[in-house]
């Protein structure tokens, strides 16, 4: 593709995740990250655990949903970061059945209830706390009680897919705090205003 063409597709792309809220801003740019880095889980998992990766195929269930954030955004600002959420923590809990609670991806719940924690106004408590709390069920749900996973991985191939699951799961983390510390001015002022866009 010549470089016009990704100035094009970078421009596009920036556009979509505008948003004159720095919660939501944050949110879409997180969204995005998800999206883009989806269709290459199954090719770490290829490349770092098993040539088995068809477990992972279920997580492309939760795509769209990731997508469509940035456009329930612009229609409502408490929708898209509910849907953010909602997709983060169905995901998660998705590929607890998937894997089984030995895979360790349990680990993307933490982004959740730093989201959880970050993406909602002081007058919006409620949402907040609604949320942390789906996080913590979705990890106390008991998984492997209820459904057996898709796969049984060997012993080294959990510890290599838990290195992948924790690696991935910190690197959102980390970036979810880099963003949130970049806006910190911003979101202090919508804090004061407490007004919803």
């Amino acid at each position: 593709m010549p470089a016009k063409g990704l100035k094009r597709l970078f421009a596009a792309l920036s556009a979509h995740i505008a948003h004159p809220g720095p919660r939501e801003a944050i949110a879409n740019t997180v969204a995005l990250v998800i999206v883009s880095n989806q269709p290459f889980y199954p090719l770490y998992l290829y490349w770092a655990v098993s040539p088995v990766i068809s477990p992972s195929f279920l997580t492309f269930l939760s795509t769209p949903l990731f997508a469509l954030v940035p456009s329930a955004m612009r229609r409502n600002s408490r929708l898209g970061r509910c849907l953010l959420l909602c997709a983060g923590i169905g995901n998660t809990l998705l590929c607890r059945f998937a894997f089984g609670s030995a895979s360790g991806v349990e680990a993307f719940l933490f982004p959740c209830l730093m989201l959880s924690a970050l993406l909602f106004r002081r007058d919006e408590r409620i949402y907040a706390a609604g949320f942390i709390v789906l996080s913590f069920a979705a990890y106390l749900l008991p998984v492997d009680a209820i459904a057996a996973p898709l796969h049984l991985y060997q012993p080294q191939e959990y510890l290599a897919l838990q290195r992948l699951n924790f690696l991935s799961a910190a690197s959102l983390t980390a970036l979810i705090g880099w963003l949130f510390a970049r806006q910190r001015q911003g979101i202090s002022a919508g804090d004061e205003t407490g007004g919803d866009q």
